[in-house]
């Protein structure tokens, strides 16, 4: 179960070109947004990782928030997945095109 409302999840046009190109990166992305979802920020550091929790933690009391940010490696690529602080859209997208 998601911790927090993604709002519309959008993909930068170089991760749906890899997606496109190529299936088992299309499963892992998928996968990547399933553990963003349910908190797992992936190899941001810890301070990522406590700034992400406080946020949800914030919103959970009714209080404003901040956006929530993952990091992944697909294979020897990196992906971002960046949840705005208003929860209205997630982003998926090549830290290069961030």
């Amino acid at each position: 179960m998601p911790l927090f409302e993604t709002g519309q999840v959008v993909t930068t046009c170089g991760i749906a070109q890899a997606m496109r190109d190529d299936y088992s990166f299309l499963l892992s992305v998928r996968e990547c947004l399933d553990r963003h979802c349910r908190g797992d920020w992936g190899d941001v550091g810890e301070d990522s990782k406590q700034m992400n929790d406080d946020a949800i933690e914030a919103e959970r009391s009714g209080k404003p928030t901040d956006r929530l940010f993952s990091l992944y490696s697909i294979g020897n690529r990196e992906i971002y997945i960046i949840t705005e602080w208003d929860r209205s859209a997630t982003t998926i997208l090549f830290p290069e095109e961030y």
